[in-house]
């Protein structure tokens, strides 16, 4: 996990990471974090350890003895190590303009794979969790036969990260769509029960945490941060709710989870702003949704949609499958593209000849910078 090619000519300071080394072992941790966590639960490790946590393990024993600090002296020590050790720690000194400062692997509450490890992962050999997506929803797609076919599979998945025994009998249930996908679920793991229950965010839909292992009950005690969901960001107004039959409830591989039910809600509210402006655009064939507007003259433009809370590894992966649009809108959620220097990051990341071709917005502003767009294409004619 690189940041660059050029090197240094003198030897790091004792302590200082060696140009790349610790950016490489940050991710090998990563991809190791995201490996494990869906094993069974980290406790269940005894010796010996899996070969690429002890290799994961041993390099990093390295890395500390020539820093001069104690190592993890274990499995469960080293994983207790990634929720605390950020990039920007001397060990890594992964660089700002590849992973933001203060990101760690393992997330403080919910002690599982933080988005930035699982978007870290995927950025490194072999594609990561991105990779398995893509390679379920491509088998997905080859089952389905027809891309309208393959639609609704995509569009169910999205909305039903987790399914319960009763929607199986709901009104509008679809049998066909649920006999394509019914193989990408799974019964809830032991590791995301609490007391027996399941628990999963009311805005996100996602698993849910809270730190001190006991069910939050409903009211202000039962709010707040100090839980976690797999989408790390929702609001914390309400309490999570429960499925108290866990064995009855079947849930959506991780993966899928990552790469297409987060970005779901952002993708929804890139649509309702495109209709509510009367914006033409058709949805493009592919695993993931991408759509092409009309009535845009001799230019190509096309939408793609992200969550990704890291911009220099959102706009490599553009970057490493560059779109073949004149223009790609590239829509991310509000709350990510305002935090600062998510912008700006972003573009720096990105080549110079194809800054001008992806362009990042927000459901909020998609309608006015296509506008934008369409007066800087008047402009050139």
């Amino acid at each position: 996990m690189r940041a660059g090619s050029a090197g240094r000519a003198d030897q790091p300071d004792a302590g200082e990471a060696p140009e790349g080394v610790g950016s490489d072992l940050f991710g090998e941790l990563a991809r190791m974090v995201a490996a494990l966590s869906e094993v069974q639960g980290l406790r269940s490790f005894t010796l010996p350890y899996p070969g690429l946590a002890q290799r994961a393990l041993d390099h990093t024993v390295m890395r500390c003895l020539e820093a001069g600090e104690s190592p993890p002296r274990s499995l469960p020590e080293l994983w207790e190590w990634c929720r605390t050790r950020p990039s920007d720690d001397s060990l890594f000194a992964v660089p700002s303009s590849l992973v933001s400062p203060g990101t760690t692997l393992v997330h403080r509450v919910g002690r599982m794979p933080t988005r930035s490890c699982l978007e870290v992962a995927s950025h490194g050999p072999g594609g990561g969790v991105a990779a398995h997506a893509r390679a379920l929803l491509g088998d997905l797609h080859a089952r389905s036969g027809t891309e309208e076919r393959y639609r609704q599979c995509r569009a169910f998945l999205a909305r039903h990260p987790v399914v319960q025994q009763q929607d199986r009998f709901a009104p509008g249930w679809n049998r066909a769509v649920w006999s394509r996908v019914k193989n990408l679920y799974g019964p809830l793991p032991e590791f995301l029960l609490v007391d027996g229950d399941f628990l999963y965010c009311p805005s996100c839909r996602l698993p849910a945490l809270p730190r001190d292992s006991a069910v939050p009950v409903p009211g202000p005690s039962g709010t707040g941060a100090e839980v976690w969901c797999e989408g790390e960001d929702c609001p914390r107004d309400a309490p999570p709710r429960l499925i108290r039959e866990p064995d009855q409830a079947w849930i959506l591989q991780r993966s899928l989870r990552w790469y297409l039910v987060l970005p779901h809600r952002t993708d929804e509210a890139a649509r309702e702003a495109l209709e509510r402006a009367e914006v033409a655009y058709e949805t493009l064939p592919g695993l993931l949704p991408a759509y092409r507007l009309w009535d845009t003259g001799p230019r190509i433009v096309d939408i793609q949609v992200y969550d990704r809370l890291q911009p220099a590894l959102l706009a490599a992966h553009l970057t490493d499958n560059t779109p073949l649009a004149d223009r790609t809108l590239v829509v991310v959620p509000d709350a990510l593209a305002g935090r600062d220097g998510y912008r700006q990051a972003f573009t720096d990341a990105l080549p110079a000849l194809l800054r001008d071709r992806l362009v990042l917005t927000t459901p909020m502003d998609l309608v006015p910078d296509l506008g934008q767009a369409r007066r800087e294409e008047k402009d050139d004619a």
